[in-house]
């Protein structure tokens, strides 16, 4: 998929949001990138066989005090190549995924601890699972 198809996805995926989520990202900025450095790699202590989807950096929302102001912006990573890997290639597969890990970056954003996002991703896939197979969620 060529970078300006990824990017897209991106933009498709902020759309859905709720308009108070959007209007929180005015100092986020969100980047492609094709590959996790290797360096980075290393220092998330992940093994050769393990990658990266995507990465938060910055000050999540909750922590922030009141002379917070003039900062650089955070920043969310998208590496294009371990998404697309993790999808198999499948564009609607490789649309969900930028989806589903934008929504996780953002939560980090937001406050959210790692056992906290795992329960919302639980949930929603209990729900897309239960969506798939005709019933309601």
């Amino acid at each position: 998929m060529n970078r300006t198809l990824f990017e897209q996805l991106i933009t498709h995926a902020l759309a859905r949001l709720p308009d108070t989520f959007r209007a929180a990202l005015d100092n986020v900025e969100i980047v492609v990138e094709r590959e996790p450095h290797p360096a980075l790699l290393r220092r998330m202590g992940l093994r050769p066989d393990e990658t990266l989807l995507g990465l938060y950096e910055g000050i999540p929302l909750p922590e922030r005090g009141h002379g917070y102001t003039f900062a650089p912006p955070d920043i969310i990573t998208l590496f294009q190549g371990p998404i697309e890997r993790e999808a198999h290639g499948d564009p609607d597969a490789i649309a969900q995924l930028v989806e589903d890990v934008l929504l996780h970056e953002l939560a980090h954003y937001f406050g959210f601890d790692e056992e906290q996002i795992r329960q919302i991703e639980a949930e929603r896939d209990r729900q897309r699972q239960q969506h798939n197979q005709g019933g309601s969620a």
